[in-house]
């Protein structure tokens, strides 16, 4: 079992930058290395550790830096890779001694947050060895997984805590660049935050300041949650996948008109080869396509995927989408001017595409993490097949 990355590496959060041959775009997915940090006392390098990350481990991202908790041992801590600013040293895997013991991680641009058995606290990573900017104390060990909180949620940003109504049981959050998706424990799907990008899900580009139910969901349970920067997606208890907000980069995986226009001035140009947007793939299935294309989706919307997959797990970019199935394969659409998508491509896809590398290396795909710019895959090889 491995985690494979891919996309934004301009701070060696991927592949760490010592090693000269990989730059700014990881187009094909890279086994990530074992952490070479200090643990405890003890410093521990790659030569007496497995080369890859052990089984257990959690990803974390953000547009700079990686997190990764481990959890293996039972005595979770967490390390940092990509930009650092406490030591000076964009190459190296910070551990952080702080988070020790520790069962859960949040990252943001400027903050760490872990929680504990009996405690939640916050960090300014420009200055890990000093005393946590906010800290809450925990009284429930059944405390939800963070961003969540006991009474509210955590927040990477000031103010660290905000609460929320106890009229809402919460089971999941995911918070956007503005926005955030929580979803409750009997399936119903609340969103608050900036709507400018329809990324509520109301059916308005209006801005909401505290949870609302999106209506066009209701009576249809929901499993999980995600938010990208100005998007939301969530899965039914079935397995479909549900879209809405900001469409411009083909994060919704529906016809971009600002797609197709790149891909006519690409066409225009050398002749280099673009992945085909949605509606091109029509016009070539169906001759002259109807001109229809989605900026803003202000209302959830089902995306079918190829070969009718149900999904178990899903994530967002900032502009950026990607959705495991339950048979193990990865697809991927949106920006992916970064190589993000993992088709061996900086290009960008307003479609669905099966991402060909775990299949081709016999992997199976158990999770998947997007950073803002780049993305983290867990796979697992498959067992073999007697049929």
């Amino acid at each position: 079992m491995s985690w494979f990355g891919f996309g934004f590496n301009g701070f060696g959060q991927i592949v760490p930058r010592a090693r000269g041959s990989v730059g700014v775009k990881v187009l094909f997915p890279e086994r990530l290395e074992c952490c070479d940090c200090d643990v405890g006392q003890t410093r521990v390098s790659r030569a007496e550790k497995d080369e890859q990350l052990p089984s257990g481990t959690e990803i974390r991202a953000t547009w700079s830096r990686l997190a990764v908790l481990h959890r293996q041992t039972g005595d979770g801590h967490v390390c940092i890779s990509g930009f650092v600013a406490s030591p000076p040293n964009q190459n190296a895997c910070t551990y952080v001694p702080a988070t020790k013991g520790c069962h859960d991680a949040l990252i943001g641009e400027r903050y760490l947050t872990a929680s504990f058995a009996d405690k939640i606290e916050c960090w300014d990573i420009g200055g890990l060895g000093s005393p946590p900017v906010w800290r809450m104390e925990l009284t429930n060990t059944d405390a939800a997984a963070l961003p969540l909180a006991p009474g509210g949620y955590a927040f990477p940003k000031t103010p660290f805590y905000r609460a929320l109504s106890p009229q809402i049981c919460a089971q999941r959050l995911a918070l956007g660049a503005e926005h955030a998706v929580l979803l409750s424990t009997d399936g119903t799907v609340y969103t608050w935050g900036l709507g400018s990008h329809g990324q509520l899900g109301h059916g308005s580009v209006e801005s909401q300041s505290e949870p609302l139910a999106v209506e066009v969901l209701r009576g249809l349970p929901m499993g999980d949650v995600a938010a990208g920067g100005w998007h939301s997606v969530c899965i039914s208890a079935g397995g479909d996948l549900y879209v809405w907000g900001w469409n411009e980069a083909g994060q919704l995986g529906l016809p971009s008109r600002s797609l197709r226009a790149q891909a006519e001035h690409s066409s225009a140009g050398e002749g280099c080869a673009t992945i085909p947007t949605r509606q091109e793939a029509a016009e070539t299935q169906e001759g002259e396509g109807s001109e229809v294309f989605i900026s803003i989706q202000a209302f959830p919307a089902l995306l079918d995927l190829p070969e009718e997959s149900e999904i178990k797990k899903m994530s967002c970019g900032s502009r950026h989408t990607a959705a495991v199935t339950c048979a193990g394969a990865l697809y991927t659409w949106g920006w992916g001017d970064y190589g993000q998508l993992g088709h061996g491509a900086p290009r960008s896809s307003d479609q669905p595409l099966h991402v060909e590398y775990f299949t081709k290396e016999g992997l199976c795909v158990l999770d998947v993490v997007c950073g803002s710019w780049n993305t983290f895959v867990l796979a697992s090889e498959r067992a073999p097949s007697f049929e």
